[in-house]
């Protein structure tokens, strides 16, 4: 009896520190994540440079029978940003691994009802993850310094994953979705986090799908007179902010398996 009640602490001790380990790598994951990140969120169209191409970041469309909040707020955003001059191009990158689900196609409908031109809008069927979209974005479609649109929380991790892979990207956050579905959402990006650290520390993950180059056109989006902009004017909606600071050095891109 004695015998198995220590084996049973033995065993409830090395669990418990098992569990604590595992809490400190998640919280150092996402500090880490965080901090990296951060630093190069935007806020306000005036800080976007000349001639930048967005990268914006599929997700469903509809949860069940409704909306996705996150998918309306990615595509306002990304809207009002080539619209305002801000933007010249948009890189839609999203899932379209089944024949009966295309994130990208979905997004293209939707910036379409909100005024945005085919010709200003570039499909990325193979962004199955924000590390493939984000990757791609670079390798496929030659852009130099993508600006991420995609919701705050999930801002970070996108960054994170661009400056591990020396792209110099920029972020520029979605409108925020509030409500007990974006707290489950928040929390799961956690998780997110942390597996986007083990992808870029150990297993130096690359994307499914690469291929030959696609260059996307960079020149600048026509206003209301047909003629380029020579700055972004900003809509009302946008609070203004300082600019970000500058961002750490990354490390050595991962190796190509």
């Amino acid at each position: 009896m004695r015998l198995l009640l220590r084996l049973f602490q033995g065993a409830f001790r090395t669990l418990m520190l098992a569990v604590l380990l595992l809490g400190m790598v998640c919280v150092f994951a996402n500090a880490w994540v965080l901090w990296i990140g951060h630093t190069r969120v935007l806020h306000h169209p005036s800080q976007i440079p000349p001639g930048s191409v967005g990268l914006v970041l599929g997700t469903s469309p509809r949860t069940g029978k409704h909306l996705n909040l996150f998918f309306e707020g990615r595509m306002n955003t990304a809207a009002k940003l080539y619209h305002c001059g801000a933007l010249s191009h948009l890189v839609l990158s999203g899932d379209n691994r089944r024949a009966d689900y295309n994130e990208p196609a979905a997004m293209r409908e939707a910036l379409r009802t909100r005024g945005v031109p085919d010709s200003a809008l570039t499909l990325d069927y193979a962004g199955l993850r924000t590390l493939d979209s984000v990757i791609r974005a670079r390798r496929i479609f030659q852009i130099e310094k993508p600006l991420i649109i995609t919701d705050d929380f999930h801002q970070p991790r996108a960054l994170f994953l661009a400056w591990a892979n020396q792209i110099p990207a920029l972020g520029f956050p979605s409108e925020k979705v509030s409500g007990r579905h974006a707290s489950k959402t928040r929390l799961r990006e956690w998780a997110s986090r942390v597996l986007a650290c083990l992808d870029v520390y150990l297993l130096e993950t690359q994307p499914r799908f690469l291929g030959k180059a696609i260059p996307t056109p960079t020149t600048h989006a026509p206003d209301a007179a047909g003629t380029a902009p020579s700055s972004p004017t900003a809509p009302s909606s946008f609070p203004t902010t300082p600019a970000s600071p500058p961002l750490p050095s990354a490390p050595s891109a991962p190796s190509t398996p």
